[in-house]
């Protein structure tokens, strides 16, 4: 996303909202799917509504949007959770929706293992170090921008994303999986 774009949607193109929508809609829903939300699409949709209401009290660049973006969606799971009272039912999450065309390394290792798998594994993790490895791999947010969306110092969020890829590197070294 380029800040031009930004600074369009900023003041009221129709062209730009619709090019932030394309970009970040796809990794929005993934996050949420992968956080167990129930209704993914109505939940992206609340999530955009936030957005493009807000925006134009927006203050920053391209990359600091972004980070807003998913502050804004995590705090509908957060939201959809206190309603509904109960724990999260994870579902698969679906590689072919993630836009990105280079995964990570922690994506490649986690698809090595499948995606129902590397669920199950996530759920043997704290909520806190899921938290962080979802927005670092699913929604491709910096250390710093997951702190802020999270609420977190980011040396906090260096460690916990530490300590749970540690994790799960020595429960698959376990099961005789090399990561």
């Amino acid at each position: 996303m380029e800040d031009d774009v930004l600074d369009r949607a900023r003041s009221g193109s129709a062209d730009a909202f619709t090019a932030l929508y394309r970009e970040l809609a796809g990794p929005v829903a993934a996050y949420l799917r992968a956080k167990g939300v129930p209704d993914v699409e109505d939940v992206t949709s609340d999530v955009f509504v936030a957005v493009f209401t807000g925006i134009a009290r927006f203050e920053g660049d391209a990359a600091g949007f972004r980070a807003w973006v998913f502050t804004i969606a995590h705090r509908r799971v957060v939201d959809t959770w206190r309603r509904a009272g109960r724990r999260p039912v994870s579902e698969p999450f679906e590689a072919h929706e993630d836009p990105r065309v280079v995964p990570s390394a922690e994506q490649e290792a986690l698809e090595r293992v499948g995606q129902t798998r590397a669920l199950e594994l996530l759920g043997l993790l704290t909520e806190s170090q899921r938290e962080v490895l979802l927005l670092r791999i699913l929604a491709d947010l910096s250390l710093e921008e997951v702190a802020a969306v999270v609420g977190r110092p980011v040396g906090a969020v260096k460690s916990l994303q530490h300590r749970g890829l540690a994790a799960l590197r020595r429960i698959l070294a376990k099961e005789g999986v090399s990561p």
